[in-house]
């Protein structure tokens, strides 16, 4: 190896007249296949850059480029290499040859864990810690930006090595947004073709090109020959060139390979590669395939560059641009978050010549590659084809014909179709006769009919109206048309101008002030949560904030069960809220009466998460010593926020990998945060600060939010992937996983006497678990799903179902009780403080308040669906009232008396609520679907 970069690229080509020169002694020298232990393997190319062959590979060939990446990546016994390529990909025998060769550990990973992106992250880089990966980039990109900088280029990752192939390489700017802060990964371009298997040059990018703020518009140099290899660039006439285009030819003297028939070949055989590039100072630098070259408009274009550029902006994740059927330039693109194609095309404008903006974009999930970790533009051709099918079977003239067809497809699958009447607006799919499986083919025609797919759509016909799937529906069809509400539903939205209290959601992260705790080092706090669930395992700190002990010996209290609570922040409360239209209390006689208000609530902050917010609020007030109290939540924007409760300012903020729509809970020690994410991760960041401690992967969305055992520590949570899991943080391991039956959907509840854990799915089942060992205790089908999480208490579990009930069941598995509502119930019950009424909302509209008997005590009519889970406090005036905080998904919230169920105030925000209310002090801290979470100040008013 040469020192200087320019001597070494020039001295290792073989010029015209050194060809010439060496032809005799070429022709002279000769590699026969027929030599006793001439050949080390024998493989098809894929035909992916070019027509497929068979390559015989002699073990001259191979063996210098083991022997120098040995060197290059100073390989020693302590490294572990992951096993990337397929063994039908000649990479994988330099990756196995390296790594026995040098002591090393290889890391064989079975192929269903390799299509999990998230969780093939979890075993190369948290169980196993790989230091050498060689991969191509589509392999790489499968992990997402987000994944790539916090776990594979982080400042803590095992990685020292990273080398991309086998495509091109990233531009620059891609690859330092993949970097982490602090990141120290060697990062190597290499290039090869199989025909010469299997690499042929290497270039380490510089550190001061990756930390630098330059933007570079050149691509990353090929670099330099490996050890035996010889490169040349030659022109269309055969020429070595020295500057300009070229097609890059490789070989050497034992670099030689066998294709197809051939016996005999001529030692120093050069191979023409089918890449074009440009040789400028010395440098190669890759423009793409020959056959990738196409003539656009008249003017010629390589589609790779095209692809190089969409990669480039914000919005992409990853994408991949094909020449179909040689008439149609189409973008397939994976976004980083909901786009809409006419800005990426204004983008794209403003980076491409007119030539080479593409016809199509077309959105998909991921990208679909080869068994060797390519893109597999077959595949890209089928999803297009699939695609222009659809559109052209779209006819919809607009949002009438929508709901037209609409309802025609709910009459069809509900076998309705002789029903001459309009299907009411207020109809709801399971209850109509729907199940599970014609959920499914109501999602699949209605994304035939409109042409595309509808992310969310699913859980939207299982629990909503068919006028909400008609506006959910309408958002991606027609985004610019207005949606429906139904007079029965909703009143006309009114917006508050408030943007003097708005928060801004931007803070950069602050510094750890905790140090890290095992889980035998209790920090003192507090942990509030929806359903009024209080956790506290620090008595001491509880007697400083006057709060009494549980009556019960779990550490988990209702917050009703507080009733002189000092404030750790008093401040001056002053507004008022909105005078909403007439509102009505309907007592267990049905006798409706309009009721005075006699609180009002004020928005005393607000904060722009970027989207929905249907996850609730975690409040967690720390040691008396430094008294704060921070807001946890997390939106469909990816972010997970920590909040002050009093200023509304934004501590820090982590963008996750997927939509947040679980709840956040706080680990035994108090020291983490723990929140599952639709890309099938569980997270545990540090309260402190939002950096990541540890995931844990399960094989689908996880939507529930865990529960804290606080005799042991153990975090307990649900996945679609239809498990429960409990999870020991502190030693970053699953103690046991169960199948369930179903997919759990919603959050699971603990009961320490006796010590069970109850789990819910959406096939119906509700499981009591042993908590310690994960067996199951006992199971009760309930016949419906279960989105409501089940709530226990002293006596019994309570649980609401699709069917309209509320069930009732002993801790031992035997119904005791049932009540019935008119609609599904999504909202999951809360209890008082006594634990003798017991609350919950239903589609009906109603917030119920029953006694442990399952007798009605109260029902209060609402203005629309109720989702969420009621919250049941002891407000902290002179009367210490004990009240109950409500919301409407049509965005009102409502306070209402506890033992009577009268309406003491109602606010409407600007948006639909999904989210549960959680009360501290006398401030209500809600989600809304506009985008913000809210905090509102509740005000004492004078009594009418």
């Amino acid at each position: 190896m040469l020192n200087d970069r320019k001597q070494k690229y020039e001295e290792g080509k073989m010029t015209n007249s050194t060809n010439s020169e060496n032809n005799e002694e070429k022709s002279e020298e000769h590699m026969d296949v027929r030599l006793n232990h001439c050949l080390a393997y024998v493989l098809h190319t894929s035909g992916t850059t070019g027509i497929p062959k068979i390559v015989r590979v002699p073990h001259a060939c191979i063996l210098p480029n083991i022997q120098h990446f040995r060197l290059l990546f100073e390989i020693t016994q302590e490294d572990v290499l992951f096993l990337a390529s397929p063994l039908t990909f000649d990479p994988s025998v330099v990756e196995i040859f390296v790594a026995l060769s040098s002591g090393a550990c290889l890391l064989i990973v079975p192929a269903s864990v390799k299509v999990l992106p998230s969780k093939l992250a979890a075993v190369l880089f948290s169980h196993h810690r790989v230091t050498i990966l060689q991969a191509t980039p589509t392999l790489l990109r499968r992990f997402g930006s987000q994944l790539i900088k916090s776990t594979v280029l982080s400042a803590s990752t095992s990685l020292r090595v990273l080398a991309l192939g086998g495509e091109a390489f990233p531009s620059l700017a891609v690859l330092k947004s993949w970097r982490g802060v602090g990141n120290k990964t060697q990062i190597f371009n290499i290039y090869g073709i199989t025909e010469v298997s299997s690499w042929a040059t290497f270039y380490k990018i510089p550190e001061k090109f990756l930390n630098s703020t330059l933007k570079c518009e050149l691509p990353v140099p090929l670099g330099f020959p490996l050890l035996g290899t010889v490169v040349e660039v030659r022109d269309t006439n055969g020429f070595t060139i020295q500057e300009g285009n070229g097609q890059v030819f490789l070989g050497g003297k034992n670099r030689v390979c066998f294709l197809d028939d051939e016996m005999i070949v001529p030692l120093g055989t050069m191979r023409a590669t089918g890449d074009l590039v440009m040789v400028k100072d010395g440098e190669m630098f890759f423009l793409g395939r020959k056959d990738s070259q196409i003539k656009r408009y008249g003017k010629r274009l390589n589609i790779e560059f095209v692809q190089q550029v969409a990669e480039g902006l914000q919005q992409v994740e990853s994408c991949a641009v094909t020449w179909y059927n040689q008439e149609k330039l189409i973008l397939f693109m994976v976004s980083k978050n909901d786009v809409v194609k006419e800005y990426i095309f204004k983008e794209l404008q403003e980076h491409l010549p007119s030539h080479a903006i593409p016809d199509e974009l077309v959105l998909i999930d991921s990208l679909p590659f080869t068994s060797h970790g390519k893109i597999d533009v077959s595949e890209l051709n089928k999803i297009y084809l699939n695609y222009i099918n659809l559109k052209s079977e779209c006819k919809l003239n607009g949002k009438e014909e929508l709901w037209e067809k609409l309802q025609d497809l709910w009459k069809s699958i509900l076998s309705l179709s002789e029903h001459p009447l309009k299907v009411p607006d207020e109809s709801l799919f399971l209850n109509s006769g729907g199940d599970s499986l014609k959920s499914i083919r109501l999602l699949n025609e209605i994304e035939k009919l409109v042409g595309t797919s509808i992310p969310g759509l699913l859980e939207i016909i299982l629990s909503s109206s068919i006028l909400e799937i008609y506006n959910h529906v309408l958002q991606t069809v027609f985004p610019d048309e207005d949606l429906l509400y139904s007079k029965n539903y909703a009143m006309k939205r009114k917006f508050s101008d408030i943007n003097q209290e708005e928060i801004s959601g931007k803070s950069l992260p602050q510094k750890s002030v905790l140090t890290l705790s095992c889980d035998n080092e209790l920090a003192a706090f507090i942990a509030v949560s929806r359903g009024s669930q209080i956790l506290s395992l620090n008595s001491e700190f509880l007697t400083k904030l006057g709060l009494g002990s549980s009556a019960r010996s779990s550490d988990l209290i209702s917050q009703t069960n507080i009733q002189n609570v000092t404030s750790l922040n008093p401040s001056a409360l002053t507004g008022k809220s909105k005078d909403p239209s007439c509102v009505a209390e309907v007592s267990h006689e049905g006798t409706s009466v309009i009721e005075a208000k006699k609180m009002e609530l004020h928005v005393r902050w607000r904060t722009d998460t970027g989207k929905c917010v249907d996850a609730s609020p975690l409040v967690v007030i720390s040691t008396p010593a430094k008294p704060s109290v921070t807001v946890y939540i997390g939106s469909h924007s990816h972010r997970m926020m920590a909040v002050d409760l009093y200023s509304g300012k934004v501590k820090w903020e982590q963008i996750l990998g997927g939509r947040i729509e679980s709840s956040a809970c706080v680990s035994k020690c108090g020291n983490f945060i723990v929140v599952g994410c639709y890309n099938g991760l569980v997270y545990v960041l540090k309260s402190n600060s939002g950096e990541e401690y540890w995931m844990f992967t399960t094989k689908d969305a996880v939507k529930s939010s865990a529960t804290m055992d606080p005799t042991t520590g153990l975090l307990y949570i649900g996945s679609h992937d239809q498990h429960a899991y409990a999870l020991d943080i502190y030693k970053k391991k699953c103690v046991w996983k169960l199948k369930c039956g179903g997919t759990v959907f919603s959050s699971p509840c603990l009961s320490l006497i006796p010590h069970h854990l109850y789990v819910a799915t959406l096939g119906g089942l509700l499981l009591a678990i042993n908590p310690a060992t994960g067996n199951t205790v006992w199971k009760h089908s309930c016949g419906k799903p279960l989105f409501s999480s089940p709530r226990c208490c002293l006596q019994y579990i309570c649980i609401g179902c699709v069917d309209g009930n509320l069930l009732c069941f002993t801790h031992f598995g035997e119904q005791v009780w049932q009540f019935s509502t008119s609609e599904p119930i999504f909202s999951s019950p809360c209890t008082s403080a006594s634990e003798q009424e017991i609350f919950f909302g239903s589609h009906d509209c109603f917030i119920y308040c029953c006694n442990m008997k399952g007798h009605l005590q109260w029902k209060f009519e609402t203005t629309s669906q109720v989702y969420a889970t009621p919250f049941a406090f002891c407000y902290q005036d002179c009367s210490n009232e004990m009240l109950l905080a409500a919301a409407s998904t049509d965005g009102k919230l409502w306070i209402l008396e506890s033992k009577s169920g009268r309406l003491q105030s109602v606010y409407e925000l600007p948006g639909q609520v999904f989210s549960s209310p959680v009360v501290w002090e006398s401030m209500l801290l809600i989600g809304c679907r506009n985008n913000y979470v809210y905090c509102l100040d509740l005000l004492g008013g004078h009594q009418i």
